[in-house]
């Protein structure tokens, strides 16, 4: 593919993305696209076949991009705790993001494609997200700056609390307070005072 179809590939994504956000999953068609992209129908089919596909594809670019954005934030002086408390400030950001959330899209796919396997996108970075998490945990442990007698138990406990946030924050409502509530109570479970 070359960089003008990389180009315009990213520029369908970015925008299906918009519609996903304002319409959910199951309401958008691909003449919706068509017309938000503003391009022909056989210019977007083209690059993708399904709304499935491209939700799958900006579901994978958003991934990608929140690793990095993670990543570059991390130095070498960086300790396990001020790690976990950076992943955590992250995942605050995304939970009081009124606007702009695919979370609506992402849960509406997953609920009409039920799927129990291990290619499950969404049981993937759930799972990714305890293994960060778990290494994280273990390291602190190792460091003396964290206690915890189930590093895998706590950080799938965490992974659950954020997802059950993500839901509340879209069906009726959360407040920074309560996030903050949440995240205090994680952080105050492992440091060792």
């Amino acid at each position: 593919m070359g960089e003008k179809s990389v180009q315009k590939k990213k520029y369908i994504l970015e925008t299906a993305r918009k519609v996903f956000v304002d319409k959910g999953y199951k309401n958008v068609t691909m003449k919706d696209i068509v017309e938000a992209c503003e391009i022909s129908r056989g210019g977007l089919y083209l690059y993708f076949d399904s709304t499935e596909q491209i939700l799958l594809e900006v579901l994978q670019m958003e991934a990608d991009e929140a690793d990095d954005v993670f990543t570059k934030n991390i130095t070498q002086e960086d300790t396990a705790a001020d790690i976990l408390t950076l992943f955590l400030k992250e995942q605050k950001k995304e939970l009081l993001q009124k606007k702009n959330s695919l979370t609506v899209a992402v849960y509406e796919y997953f609920f009409e494609h039920k799927s129990t396997d291990k290619n499950n996108m969404l049981r993937k970075q759930f799972d990714a997200g305890v293994r960060v998490i778990e290494k994280l945990i273990e390291a602190g442990i190792a460091s003396g700056e964290f206690y915890c007698e189930d590093p895998k138990g706590a950080a799938s406990n965490i992974m659950y609390v954020l997802e059950g946030m993500k839901i509340d924050a879209q069906t009726f409502g959360i407040t920074e307070k309560m996030v903050d509530e949440q995240l205090l109570y994680i952080m105050q479970g492992l440091i060792i005072e």
